[in-house]
């Protein structure tokens, strides 16, 4: 690999892998404070206004882009975005999406759009790595919260938001994690087909109906005060899920006026209800990890718990033998 990438890259994984060893071994936890000027990049901050939203929203959304790729969609608008879930230390896998599945020049005539989502972090040392890694690959999202697990949901939202605000002409969102394998074949040509009519107010994931936890041990407690009811609406699994490019500012504006909830996929869930809008069931989005095959993979679409070193090996297995049948 090391005779495909530049010298920059070199020295950003050079830059990453003494960061996080200096961060783990020597550094003391430390506390963010104030707004911190992101000097060494072009911040390009935008300000959404959509029409016919209510006044006095309870949940405004109130945070800048600190990186942003606002001209992405520009050129050429996509079929398809991708936007993953990640955290300020995944830059290894962050890079397989890149080399694998994630590639945007992976379908000849189809456009992709693969951005990675993060809010900042307390540290400004790994604050600056992200910027670095920006300028080399600008595919890096960032808005102004404190990336944390209850701040999933605002992640979402933001992606959301710069679809909505960025790159509303595309066709298709996907959402998902950096921990993800996604056999790109079954989503562009089975389940999206780009030569059929692009769908509109369109939903499709791994649907869960369930309620919510009310044990505060567990990482999806959910306290009565903030969710009274016995049952969620049915959601997708956060793992993955699909939906047409429309429902992104749909969300969005219909998240200024509801409550917000940490559990992000629960959250989207509730946004669709109040749209009107009922997730399909997809059975090849797996929100688990599955023992690979070949056989067994080709028949998915969204794999979970997958490690960088797994994501290279499946991906370079299932690119050599696509001739083979099962």
């Amino acid at each position: 690999m090391a005779s495909k990438v530049s010298c920059l890259y070199i020295l950003t994984v050079v830059c990453w892998a003494s960061a996080l060893w200096y961060l783990s071994i020597t550094r003391p936890t430390s506390s963010y404070t104030g707004h911190r000027q992101l000097n060494s990049i072009s911040i390009a901050r935008k300000n959404v206004s959509f029409g016919n939203i209510r006044t006095r929203p309870i949940n405004p959304h109130s945070f800048d882009f600190l990186i942003n790729e606002p001209n992405k969609c520009e050129k050429s608008v996509p079929f398809l975005v991708i936007l993953i879930s990640t955290t300020h230390k995944e830059f290894d896998a962050r890079q397989a999406i890149r080399e694998t599945w994630g590639d945007e020049n992976n379908f000849k005539g189809i456009k992709i759009a693969t951005l990675f989502l993060l809010g900042k972090n307390a540290d400004p040392v790994l604050n600056q790595m992200v910027e670095q890694e920006s300028q080399i690959f600008h595919d890096i999202i960032v808005e102004d919260f404190i990336d944390s697990y209850h701040n999933l949901t605002l992640k979402t939202l933001m992606g959301m938001r710069w679809v909505a605000t960025f790159c509303s002409k595309a066709k298709y969102v996907m959402k998902t994690d950096s921990d993800i394998f996604v056999n790109m074949d079954n989503l562009i040509y089975k389940l999206l087909k780009p030569n059929t009519k692009p769908r509109r107010r369109y939903f499709t994931g791994y649907v869960i109906n369930g309620g919510p936890i009310r044990d505060v041990r567990s990482k999806w407690y959910m306290p009565r005060d903030l969710y009274p009811d016995s049952n969620y609406p049915p959601f997708c699994s956060g793992t993955g899920y699909i939906f047409s490019a429309d429902v992104a500012e749909l969300i969005y504006k219909t998240s200024l006026h509801t409550r917000l909830l940490h559990l992000e996929d629960v959250y989207v869930g509730l946004c669709l209800r109040k749209l009107g809008i009922h997730p399909f069931q997809n059975s090849g989005f797996n929100h688990w990890k599955m023992a690979y095959s070949l056989c067994r993979y080709r028949r998915v679409i969204t794999v979970h718990q997958i490690t960088p070193e797994e994501m290279h090996r499946i991906w370079n297995d299932m690119s050599s033998k696509k001739h083979l049948r099962c």
